[in-house]
This record gives structure tokens, sequence and C-alpha cells, in this order.
């Protein structure tokens, strides 16, 4: 399942999955999507090792903005992530 985390001023929505676990521990999958003319740009990053996967559309300069948005608000996603997002965690 995916949580809403964040809508930006461009309409790119930000999302993530419950607390995942595997052979190296624990992980959050969030995904990115803008939408475009004709269809999205996209991009998959694993916290908490910020392991990007299926990056399209995105230029340089958009992927560092939101790896810095990453790292600024990791630690709410996790949190959230944990609590069955943010709906659950504010117990909206």
């Amino acid at each position: 399942m995916m949580y809403p985390f964040m809508q930006l001023d461009d309409n790119t929505e930000i999302v993530h999955s419950e607390l995942q676990n595997d052979d190296n521990g624990e992980y959050v999958k969030v995904y990115i999507e803008k939408p475009v003319e004709g269809g999205f740009h996209s991009a998959v990053c694993y916290l908490p090792s910020y392991h990007w996967e299926e990056i399209i559309g995105f230029d340089k300069t958009e992927m560092e903005k939101y790896q810095e948005l990453l790292e600024s608000t990791a630690h709410l996603i996790i949190r959230f992530a944990r609590q069955g997002g943010i709906g659950n965690a504010s117990n909206f």
C-alpha cells in the first residue's frame, strides 16, 4: 500500500510505502510523480539508503532538488511508514 505524503506547488506527488523488511533490513519505498504534457515524470527512492531507481524524465537539477527534499523529510516519512501513513500518525 502507498500512502500520500506531500504535493508540491508544481503538482508533483510524493507517496510512500509502509515499512518493509528484506535481507538488508527495514526500508521505505518513496515514489515521486510529476504530471507533464503527455504523461508523467517519475522516480523511486528507497529510504534510508537514498537508492534511486526508475528515474524517468527528471533532469539532474530536479533530482538534486528531490534528494534534498527527501534528506530533510526522511525521518518523517519513515515514522509515518511505521504508523500506517500520515493520516494514522496524526489521528485523522
